[in-house]
């Protein structure tokens, strides 16, 4: 979908900023045609795309990859070919909503708890008037109720289907269904759904600026996000192959452009 990617740790990410993405989307929603899935790759699931081909098979057919970790973003900028800016699926989400609302663009929510699901549906409403959420099922299901999701959410029309699931399980659920989905967008929102019920609070924009949103989600989850930290410390073998790599490539480039 997108044109210029920037290849970082087995991974092209699309150089898009926040604007670029909302616009992707509306132009998705426009052409209807097949689906147009957005992912935004943080640091757990870059290490999870090492750990486990088949989840990178499924993150690299997407057709927007954004860059959801500023420590992403810094890397791109160290290695000389920067990303303009971090862009989180949830931010894509908080800018598409009012545009869904002032253009009517139908909108199913999937996942999180009922009570969380519920009062998220109610606060995105009150906030973003004429907002039509055309349907909203919690995350709690076993994969033979994919059929009757699929088919519900297909009856209700939607453009936008956002799936509040952990990874992998969203990206699964969306490749099991691609074929029979009709919705033109989808985008995995991470916790947006707890965020807009009010259960968590999104860390301070300065803490998001210099890298450390993990740390103010720590504190409000220890136990969930606890074990994601301490993978994520994994990254560094992640980021010495991706040395190891680069330096060979301009190793085999400057033999290649040697005189014979």
């Amino acid at each position: 979908m997108s044109g210029a990617r920037v290849e970082l740790f087995g991974c092209p990410f699309d150089r898009l900023t926040l604007a670029e993405a909302v616009a992707q989307a509306e132009a998705a929603i426009a052409a209807r045609r097949g689906i147009v899935q957005s992912v935004g790759v943080n640091l757990d699931q870059l290490v999870k795309m090492h750990k486990e081909p088949e989840f990178a098979k499924i993150i690299l057919s997407c057709d927007q990859i954004t860059a959801d970790g500023m420590p992403i973003v810094w890397m791109s900028r160290l290695f000389g070919d920067p990303l303009p800016e971090r862009v989180p699926s949830v931010d894509i989400m908080n800018a598409l909503l009012p545009v869904a609302a002032a253009k009517g663009y139908r909108v199913f929510l999937l996942g999180a708890k009922e009570e969380s699901l519920q009062a998220a549906r109610r606060s995105l409403e009150a906030r973003l008037p004429g907002l039509q959420i055309v349907g909203a099922r919690n995350g709690y299901f076993k994969e033979d109720d994919e059929a009757a999701i699929v088919a519900e959410i297909n009856a209700a029309r939607a453009d936008i289907l956002l799936i509040a699931i952990t990874s992998p399980k969203k990206e699964l659920f969306v490749e099991r269904n691609r074929a029979a989905l009709t919705v033109p967008f989808v985008m995995g929102v991470g916790g947006a759904f707890d965020i807009e019920a009010g259960l968590f609070t999104r860390a301070p924009r300065i803490l998001q600026k210099v890298g450390l949103e993990w740390s103010w989600r720590f504190i409000q989850e220890p136990k969930r996000m606890g074990p994601r930290i301490v993978e994520d410390l994994k990254f560094s073998k992640v980021v010495a192959r991706e040395l190891v790599r680069r330096a060979r490539t301009r190793g085999e480039a400057g033999k290649a452009g040697a005189p014979g």
